[in-house]
């Protein structure tokens, strides 16, 4: 169930491992990952695949609820969650996944559909399973990580820096 964004045959292919919780992958959804969408994404210069490397429980259960949702919602509800990280991931006294919950019923979520998400084992076992996948294949061991054409980067980086690695931006 992957989720993407772009022509599938652009000459570029860009994969993000990120965390829901980690602060610096928000920075860059929020300041950078726009500029990003429109100047390379939306012209068909760059395909652009989301992993997800949860960081904490937190962050597995937000990448749960947000994989569940129809693929059109996926980037818009992810950068919902980025955007009201300190709301839902860092508050103290709020219950983390009542949090999610309320953000997933603005995205058109049914309570029952969300319950039984963070209830599946297999689907939880599925996401970790990639992202162990994806630290062996690429040695990630940070957030975010780029895979830009099989080559990686680490590390957030503003919209000039992302752009030099990618061929004919």
């Amino acid at each position: 169930m992957q989720r993407a964004i772009g022509k599938p045959d652009a000459k570029t292919q860009a994969i993000e491992c990120f965390s829901l919780t980690c602060t610096h992958c928000a920075a860059f959804a929020l300041g950078t990952f726009p500029e990003v969408k429109t100047k390379l994404i939306d012209t068909g210069k760059v395909f652009y695949i989301f992993h997800d490397f949860p960081l904490d429980q937190v962050a597995l259960t937000a990448a749960m609820v947000a994989r569940a949702l129809p693929a059109a919602r996926y980037e818009p509800f992810v950068s919902a969650l980025f955007a009201s990280q300190d709301r839902w991931a860092f508050a103290q006294g709020v219950n983390s996944t009542e949090e999610l919950w309320k953000l997933a019923a603005l995205a058109g979520m049914s309570r029952a559909t969300f319950d039984a998400t963070v209830a599946d084992t297999g689907f939880r076992d599925a996401i970790l399973a990639e992202q162990k996948a994806d630290s062996a294949r690429w040695n990630i061991d940070s957030t975010p990580t780029f895979v830009i054409n099989g080559e990686k980067h680490a590390g957030e980086m503003d919209y000039a820096t992302f752009a030099k690695l990618v061929p004919n931006a």
